[in-house]
């Protein structure tokens, strides 16, 4: 049987490398996320050309509960089922507290942390009837320690963990899996994006925001790689971690050991 994974965020960074992923097994992948119409329809029919599985795609913005829903709903009716849910899709801003907009604070809240909650909503009474499921909530090392300038993606990764924790405990007698994975810095868009911000704020060049900043806090001094997340990930949809639930995996390169 051929399972069925929703992936938010993943038209770019982290969830496309997931994405890339679960296709190489020959999972069903629902793609979501923004961008331009014509490169999204380019990635979906590259990542469906080396898959077994097919590649669907909804634009639900992860601000908005009707559209998270729908996206649920449109990829049961197309596959079936929702076997594993993967929540990425996530944004960021750097800035002092006290000059932290309100409006960015709001959208991280929304995208980072309360999408998951509705994601999960819709999908779990599925997993549930059918007896197995798998969600998968992409938070970050800042689930788990803080960083300067950061409140509302520290708030809202932090959430995640707590969600993970507390839904692993509400599905741990049917069938389902509910856990997160941690990632340190990654070089993707995200990340890249944050570099000037973060030199701003700070006061420093951003070649010293790589260096001093981003892979301090990594032992190893090296980036996470997207190819190590997505392999993690199938890896938790199997029958050998179906007793790995309630768990917030780091994948930091030592950061959270400090």
């Amino acid at each position: 049987m051929t399972r069925t994974a929703i992936i938010t965020g993943s038209t770019s960074g982290i969830g496309l490398g997931i994405a890339e992923s679960f296709a190489a097994q020959g999972f069903n992948i629902m793609l979501n996320g923004f961008g331009d119409a014509d490169e999204i329809e380019a990635t979906r029919a590259r990542i469906e050309e080396k898959s077994t599985g097919e590649i669907g795609y909804h634009g639900a913005d992860m601000t908005r509960p009707d559209e998270i829903e729908d996206l649920v709903v449109q990829t049961e009716a197309r596959f079936g089922s929702v076997d594993i849910l993967v929540n990425n899709a996530g944004i960021q801003h750097v800035a002092p507290v006290e000059d932290f907009p309100i409006n960015k604070w709001d959208a991280i809240i929304a995208i980072n942390m309360s999408s998951a909650f509705h994601t999960i909503r819709a999908a779990l009474p599925g997993m549930k009837k059918r007896k197995f499921g798998r969600i998968i909530n992409i938070a970050s090392a800042h689930g788990l320690v803080a960083s300067p300038f950061k409140s509302a993606y520290v708030t809202a990764k932090h959430g995640v963990v707590g969600l993970t924790k507390t839904i692993a405990l509400e599905a741990a007698q049917h069938g389902v899996t509910v856990n997160a994975v941690c990632p340190g810095y990654v070089l993707t868009p995200l990340v890249e994006g944050q570099i000037p911000d973060t030199a701003k704020a700070r006061g420093i060049t951003e070649e010293e925001v790589k260096r001093d900043v981003l892979l301090a806090a990594q032992p190893t001094k090296e980036f996470v790689t997207v190819e190590q997340l997505g392999a993690l990930c199938v890896f938790l949809t199997t029958e050998a971690a179906a007793s790995i639930t309630g768990t917030a995996l780091p994948v930091d390169g030592g950061w959270v050991a400090q």
